[in-house]
């Protein structure tokens, strides 16, 4: 299992920040779009560090179009000697037709058809072939010699899929390269319905589990003193809360017979009583979440229970940085011969 963090955007610090991630041992190291661009600290951090992989996790898909997404993950990867991998999510419609003036329909085909244009435009790069991709929802016909930019030397970029629901984990089997599982997932869910759903896509496409990744931002509960435990175990439960009161997400509690508490959740934060759903996540959900472990026991925790189910795993929540050498040296251990 690869350790991953993540890289801010701080505008003074980007490459600084990414050598302590490399320096600290971490495997890789994510970039969000939140509210800054998720390809531009990449950019910098490649010229910073040597080993570390880097991600989007994750770029909005449907906000771009296949060819923007093929020319900045082309780029990168380059830029960083082949490290770098295209983590794409689909958001959902308000932020799709609202914040970003896109179109919105069908979103499980339309990544689907997205994927594969993708990696259409890239075989054009590499063959010299003609474009000639015509789909329901992209059409790419025209690659002219003075925009492309030749066959990358280091191949083409994995592609990752954030998904929630079995039918964009089939896509992500069948079209992407793996799966970026959700913070707001259980291993049960993971097990009974995510990864057969990734197996099912991969089928598809002749492929097997061993061919995938699985990357998984996990919470994660722990601290030196009972006052930075529960202060993080207060942040867990919030942010627990807030995604449990998404209506999408309901089946990873009705797997775990927890759907009332969705329906609670959410006409709560109808009302906006943020505060007041932490409290309602007991030790029971937030267990089921989170690892709950003190430092020294986070490494065995997470994969006694993330172990044969992901492949990477991110911190959510974070570690005390007095504890993150001894936590990430402990992972190393385990990896070691």
């Amino acid at each position: 299992m690869k350790i991953d963090g993540a890289i801010g955007f701080d505008p003074t610090g980007i490459g600084a920040s990414a050598r302590r991630l490399e320096e600290a041992g971490y495997d890789g190291a994510w970039s969000a779009e939140t509210g800054h661009d998720p390809f531009l600290p990449l950019a910098v951090a490649a010229e910073a560090t040597e080993h570390l992989e880097l991600a989007t996790g994750i770029a909005v898909a449907f906000a771009r179009n296949p060819m923007t997404l093929a020319i900045a993950a082309n780029d990168l990867h380059q830029l960083s000697g082949g490290r770098f991998m295209l983590g794409l999510g689909s958001q959902i419609k308000p932020h799709i037709t609202k914040r970003f003036s896109m179109p919105w329909s069908h979103p499980a085909p339309r990544m689907r058809e997205l994927i594969f244009a993708i990696r259409a435009i890239w075989r054009t790069w590499e063959t010299g072939a003609q474009l000639d991709f015509r789909g329901e929802f992209y059409t790419h016909t025209l690659m002219t010699p003075f925009f492309d930019p030749g066959p990358n030397p280091y191949g083409n970029p994995r592609i990752l899929l954030a998904a929630v629901g079995a039918r964009m984990a089939e896509i992500a089997g069948e079209a992407g390269d793996g799966l970026l599982a959700h913070p707001f997932t259980t291993a049960t869910y993971l097990r009974e319905v995510s990864i057969p759903a990734l197996e099912r896509g991969a089928a598809k496409a002749g492929k097997t589990r061993g061919d995938l990744v699985v990357s998984l931002p996990g919470f994660v509960v722990t601290g030196s003193t009972e006052q930075e435990v529960a202060e993080r175990a207060k942040a867990a439960r919030a942010q627990i809360a807030f995604y449990g009161s998404t209506p999408a997400y309901r089946p990873v509690l009705e797997q775990h017979g927890w759907g009332d508490l969705q329906v609670e959740l959410h006409a709560r934060s109808k009302r906006g009583e943020w505060e007041a759903m932490g409290e309602l996540v007991d030790d029971e959900v937030l267990g089921t979440f989170a690892v709950v472990a003190p430092p020294d026991r986070v490494a065995d925790a997470v994969i006694g229970r993330w172990g044969g189910l992901v492949d990477r795993f991110t911190f959510y929540g974070g570690v005390p940085p007095a504890e993150l050498g001894a936590v990430i040296t402990a992972f190393k251990q385990t990896r070691s011969p």
